[in-house]
């Protein structure tokens, strides 16, 4: 069957396919909420009916991308889709490489850390470990974060243009100027350091760093990043600074592995 371009869709889409439309909607709004959602709520959200939706949600839960709670009527996100996005070959190859080079940074240093990539106007926490001590403040896995809210999204966008970055700016409800131009002084100091040093914008106390991974053709591709914490029963431990070059060697070591470097040095 052939799907001919329509100019009625009224999302301005090339191509038309109603069904399929219908489950994205779906997916992308409960990707957007923390909580469950009821038929009505998602009916009223999406400015359908009862009977456009009610299909689309029990194809989605039979294919176990939604999980359905009888007792609160309410419909949740699986981790299938994350499952999907790691089983993507770049991915896998970058978790791959990443994995020994992480939880050896974390137990040097007594340190969480997680590895994001960018998605959307988001970070995306695609890798993370735990510090091996005690007390620790980490990212949850599979986190999504506002880009503007964090050192990891600098990174991730250094290499972009002005202009690039305001796209995604835009597309950012919490980008007020102020964050803007607080960001932008981020950005400018992963070019010059090849490392981003911020006090965290979410928790008082935690100081974020972040350094870039890079590919074979030298494009960022993710950001390794710590939420350093100052432990005050260990003396011996490391600094900030101490964390900080620690940091940017393992995201120089992840780089190499990933081929990057083989012809020019990689950022100092």
């Amino acid at each position: 069957m052939t799907i001919k371009p329509t100019s009625k869709d009224p999302k301005g889409e090339k191509y038309s396919a109603p069904a399929l439309s219908k489950g994205l909607d779906i997916l992308e709004l409960m990707a957007s909420r923390g909580t469950g959602m009821k038929k009505t709520e998602l009916a009223n959200a999406l400015d359908r009916s009862l009977g456009e939706i009610f299909r689309m949600l029990a194809v989605l839960t039979d294919r176990n991308y939604l999980a359905y709670d009888p007792a609160s009527e309410r419909y949740s996100l699986t981790q299938k889709m994350f499952e999907l996005a790691h089983r993507h070959p770049p991915v896998k190859r970058l978790n791959a490489v990443a994995g020994n080079v992480m939880e050896k940074l974390s137990h040097d240093l007594n340190q969480s850390v997680h590895l994001a990539i960018l998605h959307g106007a988001e970070i995306l926490v695609i890798a993370q470990m735990d510090a091996p001590g005690n007390n620790i403040t980490s990212v949850r896995l599979g986190a999504r974060i506002p880009i503007i809210h964090t050192a990891s999204g600098a990174v991730l966008l250094a290499q972009d243009t002005r202009q690039r970055r305001k796209e995604i700016y835009a597309r950012a409800s919490e980008a007020t100027e102020d964050r803007i131009e607080f960001f932008e002084k981020l950005v400018a100091q992963v070019a010059k350091e090849n490392y981003c040093d911020s006090p965290s914008q979410v928790i008082v106390g935690v100081h974020n760093i972040a350094t870039p991974v890079f590919n074979y053709s030298g494009d960022t591709i993710a950001a390794l990043t710590i939420p350093y914490v100052q432990r005050l029963t260990q003396a011996e431990a490391p600094d900030l600074q101490a964390c900080i070059q620690s940091l940017v060697e393992a995201g120089q070591t992840i780089s190499r592995q990933l081929g990057a470097g083989a012809s020019d040095e990689l950022p100092e």
